[in-house]
């Protein structure tokens, strides 16, 4: 599986930056660079190339790692002052089987972490977040359910000379009744 990995910028284009790590100690790791047509490639050596794969990976997390594209190489550098890294573009016969691999290694990627996930248990599901999330922000407006359920909000009283049809308005006289007598 390709490690550690991270999305960059160079100048309109977005590209994939991963690692494929040295098989044994002492060994050489292999980074690659991808915009999903091209492939760049280049081996991040040197004495210790444990500690290249930790730097590109801290690097990676940072957001701190630069590339430039020119004349068919790719420069990367993890940080200002820092030595570059020179990949040289792969020809279509080694890049396609190259891409390959890093799609399939990521979608077995994608499918462990969605069984781990389901491991997990029923609440981190997507069918019950959603229903949580479709739940009202509003209360229920039915005074039943707000009274069965205990509700903190105390029940509204109706005051003396209040209008049943206008709540909140008062009446200014006293309701006398119909004369229907003409005196």
């Amino acid at each position: 599986m390709a490690e550690p990995s991270g999305v960059l910028r160079a100048g309109p284009g977005r590209y994939f930056c991963y690692c494929h790590p040295a098989p044994g100690p002492g060994s050489v790791a292999t980074v690659y660079v991808t915009d999903a047509l091209e492939v760049w490639a280049g081996r991040l050596g040197g004495d210790t190339p444990e500690n290249g794969v930790a730097e590109l990976r801290t690097a990676l997390g940072r957001g701190t790692v630069s590339l430039e594209l020119r004349d068919g190489a790719a420069t990367l550098r993890l940080r200002e002052g820092h030595d570059a890294l020179l990949l040289s573009r792969l020809p279509a016969a080694e890049a396609r089987p190259q891409l390959q691999a890093l799609l399939f290694a990521m979608a077995a990627r994608v499918r462990d972490l969605e069984e781990r996930l389901e491991a997990l248990g029923s609440s981190y599901s997507p069918e019950k977040n959603s229903t949580r999330s479709q739940q009202p922000l509003l209360p229920d407006p039915s005074p039943r359910k707000n009274r069965a359920a205990g509700s903190a909000l105390p029940a509204k009283r109706k005051i003396p000379g209040e209008s049943l049809i206008n709540p909140g308005f008062k009446s200014k006289s006293v309701p006398s009744g119909v004369d229907f007598e003409d005196s």
